[in-house]
């Protein structure tokens, strides 16, 4: 009867996503007891929120509110967090009168005080956590701080008629590196030491010469809005040192790679700019580079995208530096250049745009024509090119899907008959070749034969909806991990293989739904892209795709990388134990994103 009685003074109430439960500096009239659904906790405008905690169905809202009903000191209006639906659902709010009621009862007591402690615990356990984290970013190199807060405002400018000797002197006595040229507030060229020396005094130039006359035009530039790690990705991709900082077309500062890193950049700096100028010899060198790379954006914590979008430009200069040795080591030994026009292609995690550690091959070459002649010069091309990228640091692939295979190269013509028949015969060996030939990327060759090979690949596979079906029969279903964080180790389950039951079943599921809408290749965020403007996703749930991809790939990324450096055996298994309450939470919240995508998957191929 009492039961009734308390809950005829709740109300039940249901919020949608993005409503504010709790707005911040607000009395609370009571609490509120989440039904379904989840919630924010935040401090901050919530379009730019920082959130403090996750709550989920069964948990209680607004705890810091009983402080005053047990006689703790009144602090009106100064609850400065506020409360976001991240999900919709429904809540029981709880009137204080009522809670008062019911403080009396010694089983509503223990349960309220049961909540209490746990959440505490909690609390401290997040608060030490965001302390580690922001200890950490204070000692590193923290890239992810803007251009703006540790770009040089003090330039030293010239214009275009300044002598030599004068930028020199200027250089000299303001003791800088370099001195940009500029013209009506407008930037024209920078003058960099390297400049001096290599278009000066190399060429033998006087003192009058005029400084349009060495200076480096159009130089790259960057926006002060830019992260650090964005100027570091540039400096690296473009091998310079000094980034002019524009906004609205003026100059406003200039970043160099020391205010971005305070480690010793000769080492980082050194090997990735001379990519283009590697040897045989010299090619080994070139991974370790990278890696220091990634360790250095992996310890300031950029968003783990970023990471991958840098080192995988960084990947792919090697690549094709590889690519273009093969060429000159086949000109050399029989003189001849390719016969005709071609294109190399990437798959598996590099065609993915996912690869951070130097894995197996995954590549195939494809050609204009076929003949006797052509077929002989890319065959001994394919076996050039894997020899030098195995000499780069990548491994052979052991299922030999490579160029230097003769089923993974050949003409167009070659190639469609090949998709014909993984179309027509779905053997499980079929589809498997399928799976990985469909995360391909294009890297290098002729733009128009890709188009074409694209093309024709697009009426191939408007045929091949049985296939779609089959493929989607072999995935393997996203595991569920919805119950609450603090049942976590009370489930059967106390680990996770993040690659083989999130990352391949994320993998494919958007593989075979972006054939199905006819997007033929792309990296799993641009296929999401596609996906919204087919109006198969919505802009929301793209983007909720898209955070939680991110999301799982640190995790793996980062637990990967920790048993590189650690010289421990490389696995994708995630121990629970090993995590920490934050993280947990977001583990669960993203692997439930991914599944609700494997559903959306699902009911189109009405499984």
């Amino acid at each position: 009867m009492e039961v009734f009685e308390f809950l005829a003074f709740c109300q039940q109430k249901t919020y949608k996503q993005s409503d504010l439960l709790f707005h911040a500096n607000e009395q609370r009239e009571g609490i509120l007891l989440l039904l379904s659904g989840v919630v924010e906790v935040f401090v901050g405008p919530s379009e730019n929120r920082e959130v403090l905690e996750i709550i989920k169905p069964g948990e209680l809202i607004g705890l810091s509110n009983i402080a005053d009903l047990i006689g703790g000191p009144k602090r009106d209006m100064e609850y400065r967090v506020g409360v976001i639906a991240t999900e919709a659902g429904q809540c029981l709010f709880i009137p204080n009168l009522v809670i008062q009621k019911r403080l009396h009862d010694p089983n509503f007591h223990q349960y309220l005080f049961t909540q209490l402690a746990i959440r505490l615990k909690e609390i401290y356990g997040s608060l030490a956590e965001q302390v580690m984290i922001t200890r950490k970013a204070k000692d590193s190199g923290s890239l992810v701080r803007r251009v703006q807060d540790v770009m040089t405002t003090s330039l030293v400018t010239v214009d275009r008629s300044t002598v030599c000797s004068t930028v020199a002197q200027q250089m000299t006595e303001r003791r800088t590196s370099s001195v940009l040229v500029v013209e009506n507030k407008r930037l024209l060229g920078i003058i960099t030491e390297r400049d001096l020396v290599s278009r000066v005094i190399y060429e033998r130039k006087n003192g009058n010469t005029n400084a349009s006359e060495f200076m480096t035009k159009n130089p790259i530039t960057i926006s002060k809005y830019a992260y650090c790690y964005e100027a570091l990705s540039t400096f690296i991709l473009h091998g310079v040192k000094h980034l002019p900082v524009i906004e609205e077309n003026e100059v406003v500062g200039i970043i160099t790679i020391s205010d971005v890193l305070r480690q010793n950049t000769d080492s980082m700096m050194r090997p990735i700019k001379t990519i283009e100028m590697a040897t045989r010899e010299t090619l080994p060198t070139v991974k370790t580079a990278i890696y220091d790379v990634v360790d250095a954006l992996l310890q300031d914590g950029v968003p783990i995208f970023k990471v991958l979008d840098s080192v995988t430009k960084l990947f792919d200069r090697l690549v094709k530096r590889c690519i273009e040795l093969a060429i000159e080591e086949l000109s050399k030994g029989d003189g001849k250049l390719p016969p005709t026009k071609f294109c190399f292609y990437q798959m598996g995690s590099a065609g993915r745009e996912e690869q951070f550690l130097l894995t197996d091959q995954d590549h195939f070459l494809v050609y204009e024509n076929s003949s006797l002649e052509v077929n002989d010069y890319f065959s001994k091309l394919g076996e050039e090119i894997v020899r030098l990228l195995e000499k780069a640091g990548y491994a052979r692939c052991l299922g030999d899907m490579m160029a230097s295979n003769p089923s993974w190269r050949g003409s167009v013509e070659t190639w469609m008959g090949r998709v014909q028949t993984w179309v027509s015969q779905a053997t499980n060996q079929n589809m498997l070749l399928a799976q990985n030939f469909f995360s391909y990327r294009f890297l290098y060759g002729d733009e128009e034969l890709n188009l074409e090979f694209e093309t024709q690949l697009f009426e191939k596979m408007k045929h091949a909806k049985i296939f779609l079906f089959r493929l989607h029969e072999q995935e393997h279903h996203i595991p569920s991990l919805e119950q609450p964080i603090r049942a976590l180790f009370k489930l059967d389950r106390k680990q996770l293989d993040i690659k083989k039951e999130i990352l391949f079943p994320y993998h494919h599921g958007l593989q075979i739904l972006s054939l199905e809408y006819g997007i033929i290749s792309g990296t799993p965020f641009q296929r999401i892209d596609r996906l919204v403007e087919k109006k198969a996703f919505s802009p929301s749930f793209g983007k909720d795709v898209k955070a939680a991809a991110s999301d799982v790939m640190r995790f793996y990324v980062n637990q990967r990388w920790h048993h590189f450096k650690n010289k421990e055996k490389l696995t994708s298994i995630l121990h629970f134990s090993h995590l920490t309450t934050k993280e947990k939470e977001e583990l669960i919240l993203s692997v439930k994103i991914l599944k609700e995508m494997q559903t959306l998957v699902n009911a189109h191929f009405q499984i």
